[in-house]
């Protein structure tokens, strides 16, 4: 038996498998970090992607920096101090520089969570919001893109003098990649404006580590531009959540330069598909709740198999993290009465989690090996098992030297079948 390792939450769960089964773990490259980070984000910011620097905006009078929720694992505390430096440099108060914490259609954090994402000592001194998508108030129209989304984006971060965005580059299930102008331009957006983006996941083009000709990415650059989003600071990350490189300059610049490197790390080759594959997020905070949980699964779902085994292994410590998908579910029972429902209903977000994991767990075994409790991963149509449960079981099902794959770190993994089109 050899020994295996997966990460949960902020722990890890261990398991065996027989020695006769041909196992591959896959994982970004293990490439070393940045040896000084907060050094990496002033270069960046010294020599930044594009013709676009900070001192370009001297005049400003006020500054709104978007910056991800508690999902995602962005290394504020290294971005931040140095940015934040050098907008006081352009003769702006602190009190002129909102942080907004870019919820999307995520629950809005409250006050008393913002120290989970924003370093102590940034919160004492710089003023701290979180969007809500809900608040029709707190938004304003700048027009429509191309694709009919309606651009309605966050009052306070608009009406800013300066905007700027800070975030990692890394693989997105729809968006081919995160980064740049996302943070704000769905980050920041009212409902209307997300579930129009978002409608474009089903769209053959709109897929994991595919940029150029992605109908959701496109419609994201364009309504950053209708936001008009001045300045981006983007990281990439190794596995380890460590900052790999930093990227300054305009929104668009960023991406170019940072996806090469971003996609290098996070693509593994996979000469087959396999009969079983383990998958995780990554631990927390990508398995903080089922709502992020998911891409592990599609991640996984593109190298396994029709017909075979998924365990997905997620903490999910807050459950399955959006009300309105689990009330959608109530009345269906089936994962054909979901595509009948969500055809029938048209794209919802929330309700759009519903989808992709019928889309995924219909075409195979699924097993969530979670906190959630299990009644509640029933009415979700998944499985709730024990990890030594649900590997036994799969197990018991595999052909003589079964292929089994393990993507510890899923949803920062893009793996390619062998001949597979690449983005």
């Amino acid at each position: 038996m050899a020994d295996y390792t997966l990460p949960y939450g902020k722990t890890v769960l261990r398991f065996s498998l027989p020695d006769e089964l041909a196992v591959d773990v896959l994982a970004p490259a293990d490439v070393p970090p940045a040896p000084d980070p907060l050094a990496a984000v002033e270069a960046a910011l010294n020599d930044p992607a594009a013709d676009v620097r900070l001192e370009d905006f001297a005049g400003a009078r006020s500054a709104a920096v978007a910056i991800n929720d508690k999902t995602r694992p962005v290394p504020h505390a290294h971005l931040l101090p140095p940015l934040l430096a050098r907008l006081e440099a352009l003769g702006l108060p602190p009190a002129a520089i909102t942080l907004v914490i870019a919820a999307g259609a995520h629950p809005p954090m409250p006050p008393a969570e913002f120290a989970q994402v924003v370093p102590a000592d940034v919160l004492a001194r710089y003023p701290v919001v979180c969007h809500d998508c809900d608040d029709a108030s707190g938004l304003v129209y700048r027009g429509v893109t191309a694709r009919g989304t309606p651009v309605w984006i966050n009052r306070r971060y608009a009406e800013a003098d300066l905007r700027l965005v800070v975030g990692n580059i890394e693989p997105h299930q729809f968006m081919g990649f995160s980064g740049g102008v996302k943070s704000a331009a769905i980050g920041l957006a009212g409902r209307e404006t997300i579930t129009r983006n978002h409608a474009h996941m089903t769209e053959p083009a709109a897929r994991l580590g595919q940029y150029v000709g992605n109908p959701a990415r496109e419609d994201v650059e364009e309504i950053g531009r209708l936001v008009g989003v001045h300045y981006a600071l983007n990281a990439v990350l190794n596995r380890s959540k460590q900052i790999v490189r930093v990227v300054a300059g305009s929104p668009a610049a960023v991406m170019r330069a940072g996806i090469p490197l971003a996609e290098a790390i996070a693509t593994v080759p996979v000469a087959a598909p396999f009969d079983l594959t383990l998958a995780a997020p990554g631990g927390h905070p990508k398995d903080i709740n089922l709502y992020q949980s998911q891409k592990a699964l599609a991640h996984a779902a593109l190298i396994t198999r029709p017909g075979g085994a998924i365990i997905l292994a997620a903490a999910c410590p807050e459950g399955s993290g959006s009300d309105h998908y689990e009330r959608w579910m109530q009345d269906v029972d089936s994962y054909t009465a979901v595509f009948a429902k969500f055809t029938r209903e048209g794209f919802h977000i929330g309700p759009h989690k519903a989808y992709q994991i019928a889309r995924d767990a219909a075409r195979f075994r699924v097993w969530l090996v979670s906190e959630m409790l299990p009644p509640q991963v029933r009415r979700l149509l998944l499985t709730p098992a024990a990890l030594e449960d649900a590997l036994a079981e799969a197990l018991a099902s595999l052909p003589p030297g079964g292929r089994v794959g393990i993507l510890p770190s899923a949803n920062a993994t893009v793996p390619r079948l062998v001949g597979a089109a690449v983005g």
